[in-house]
């Protein structure tokens, strides 16, 4: 995480991720939770910016999800040290705007955790509202639905002309959306820019967008994920190749499994020749160097390592990436010992990994008919396959 800068920055993002999500279901904060293979909350910061670059993201956690944020973000710049949340989202946001008083910046954008689509054209319209004068603006989208309040049992329709769902993320110039917060601490209003009109301000209504749309219920999970898979349309595939000779020892380890046997497998690291193959594969589909080229034999921090680090790095590059895999595949190379009872294992543990459902995961195993060096019984070998999708465009 970046330290917090000296001198002042235009722009500053307040990503509100304190909250519990008790509607979504059970299992972690939503915040935390995957949408294709990567955590929520990173695609968020990842959406915002590729809008604004060069702002500096201030983020607003409970204080029991240090570990949580800490792996989620991992790798990403500009991200500050986070703010506590208070015990309402008004206080939430105070605790961010006051930990962004020593970077100063001339304007703030205060996004939902939850609402990972959100468009540079959209952040862009704020922005630009900013910019001609005005010192707070709110992205809005018609309501299209018949809306009717509920009345001792019956129903009494609302006209529609004049609503508007309000969305984030809302922009402020920093100073006046601050000094309204401090203004009206306390209450509890639903949003920013219910704060900074209360405390007398005028807010400018820019165009939203229908994808972004907040995560609030299992089903908006569901419906992320057709989102996610349908704009990841640059499909790279890349393949890995690794062999390791056996030594004295008493067991080895393929995919990662600790498999009993007369030999061990010698490397620097724990030798898994699978899942090193599928390391390689994984680089190799988004152009990424090597294994050796992140983790050297050279270095003494990976002997003796286990290789499940190799390959969860490699599967974080691609999630950085706001990439998935679309099927990842082992083939291994041995004479002994026995694979074929240790396929589904080896299928599980890789899904777990990586973060994917093991129905994307194939191991393999085969001979060479008594030939080569496998066939002598002096080693294993492994070929690995990676097919992962990419959003389209220069990022990818």
């Amino acid at each position: 995480m970046a330290d917090t800068p000296e001198k002042q920055g235009k722009q500053a993002i307040i990503v509100v991720a304190g909250g519990r999500g008790s509607r979504a279901g059970d299992g972690l904060p939503k915040q935390y939770r995957a949408v294709g293979g990567v955590p929520l909350i990173r695609r968020t910061v990842l959406a915002l910016q590729s809008a604004l670059p060069d702002a500096y993201v201030q983020v607003v956690i409970h204080p029991d999800d240090k570990e949580l944020f800490e792996k989620a973000i991992e790798g990403l710049e500009n991200i500050l040290p986070p703010a506590h949340g208070g015990d309402s989202r008004q206080q939430s946001v105070f605790n961010g705007l006051q930990a962004l008083t020593e970077l100063a910046p001339d304007q703030v954008y205060i996004h939902d955790a939850a609402r990972p689509f959100v468009s540079p054209t959209v952040i862009d319209a704020l922005t630009a509202a900013l910019d001609v004068g005005s010192k707070a603006a709110v992205p809005v989208v018609p309501i299209v639905d018949t809306l009717v309040r509920e009345v001792d049992g019956g129903r009494d329709p609302v006209d529609r002309p004049g609503l508007v769902a309000v969305q984030t993320p809302q922009a402020f110039e920093f100073k006046s959306i601050f000094g309204a917060h401090q203004q009206l601490a306390g209450q509890e209003l639903t949003d920013d820019a219910s704060v900074f009109e209360a405390a007398g301000g005028t807010v400018a209504h820019v165009p939203g967008a229908a994808d972004n749309f907040k995560i609030t219920r299992p089903e908006d999970f569901e419906k992320a994920e057709h989102m996610t898979r349908s704009t990841l349309s640059d499909i790279r595939m890349g393949s890995g190749y690794d062999v390791h000779r056996f030594e004295a020892g008493d067991h080895v380890w393929l995919c990662g499994m600790k498999i009993p046997f007369s030999k061990s497998l010698k490397g620097h690291s724990d030798a898994d020749v699978g899942l090193h193959a599928l390391t390689d594969a994984i680089l190799a589909a988004i152009s990424d160097g090597d294994i050796g080229a992140h983790f050297p034999p050279t270095d003494e921090r990976w002997r003796g390592a286990p290789s499940d680090v190799f390959l969860s790095f490699a599967a974080s590059r691609v999630h950085a990436l706001g990439g998935d895999f679309n099927q990842l595949g082992v083939l291994l190379v041995c004479e002994a010992p026995k694979i074929r009872p240790h396929v589904e294992t080896m299928r599980a543990r890789i899904a777990e990994i990586v973060g994917i459902d093991v129905s994307r995961v194939s191991v393999q195993a085969t001979t060479t008919e008594k030939l080569g060096f496998t066939g002598r019984g002096e080693g294993i070998a492994a070929q690995a396959t990676a097919t992962v999708a990419l959003p389209a465009g220069p990022s990818a």
